[in-house]
């Protein structure tokens, strides 16, 4: 590479004259903006002047959109420029974006009755610990939104599913307040509310009860009732009812004689009569039925 030496500005005052010591050329160098941050030594202003002149997408509109929650990819891709000069542009607006998702951790939810007590990321560590979650798996982030709020979202992963909660942060005294956007950021604010999710288990045939067919049973075999057959009752043998006998005097033989008439009280069908006190004393031998 051949060294070349300034001579002075040309005519047209655009332009710098340079000169080979060695050859006598000379040549015509524009004075534009290029020339004038090559000479301070800024190489953010070369970057940026590169871009500008490579793409139609202006640095400033590369960093709004950054803000906006783009990627770096998905503004060089939209900008048709090498991710590397994007990057430059992007950095210091990808470190507000994670002061603004960190901020808004310390912010306090706001409930029907005022702000809570808790901060956002007290409430999602306990939130995350009730169903199961790894909560230092999680992703914070945050942009801004055409209405200059920011918005702050929490990305996790629950098995194969990818879950997104999203809440609008006003930075204030105290931390701030924070509102939810979604059915997830509801969900997470109300860590009470949660239920665990059934699990499903497979049938097995093979082990499903038989079902008992019954009386009123439309379908299937015909069912006949089986009557019990009837006993009878044992006999209680203090049932029995009976005249105690009286037994006469000495000497008084017409109450003897009256008393011979038999004042038995019928027993019970199917058990044997017993012979009362005259018979056993007179010798009368009782007839058997």
């Amino acid at each position: 590479m051949r060294a070349l030496r300034v001579v002075g500005l040309h005519e047209d005052g655009k332009s710098i004259v340079c000169e080979d010591p060695a050859s006598r050329t000379r040549f015509l160098l524009p004075a534009d903006e290029r020339l004038r941050a090559a000479a301070r030594g800024d190489i953010t202003r070369l970057g940026q002047i590169e871009i500008e002149l490579e793409s139609q997408m202006r640095p400033r509109e590369i960093q709004a959109r950054i803000r906006a929650g783009e990627s770096v990819e998905q503004v060089a891709s939209s900008a048709g420029v090498p991710v590397q000069r994007v990057e430059r542009f992007a950095y210091p607006v990808l470190l507000e974006r994670s002061r603004t998702a960190e901020l808004a951790q310390s912010a306090h939810p706001v409930r029907e009755d005022g702000p809570d007590v808790q901060t956002l990321g007290e409430v999602i560590a306990y939130a995350f610990g009730v169903r199961g979650h790894d909560y230092t798996q999680a992703k914070w982030d945050s942009w801004r939104g055409d209405d200059g709020r920011w918005v702050v979202v929490l990305q996790w992963k629950a098995g194969r599913s990818d879950n997104r909660a999203h809440w609008s942060f006003s930075p204030g005294a105290h931390g701030g307040t924070v509102h939810a956007l979604d059915e997830n950021a509801e969900g997470l604010l109300n860590p009470n509310s949660y239920r665990a999710p059934r699990t499903v288990r497979a049938l097995d045939p093979a082990r499903e009860p038989a079902v008992q067919p019954t009386l009123d049973s439309a379908e299937g075999p015909e069912v006949k009732a089986i009557e019990a057959p009837r006993t009878e009752p044992e006999h209680d043998p203090e049932d029995d009812t009976r005249e105690i006998p009286r037994v006469p005097p000495e000497g008084d033989e017409d109450a003897l004689a009256a008393d011979e008439q038999p004042q038995r009280t019928k027993a019970k069908k199917n058990h044997p009569i017993v012979p009362s006190w005259e018979d056993v004393l007179l010798g009368v031998r009782t007839q058997r039925g």
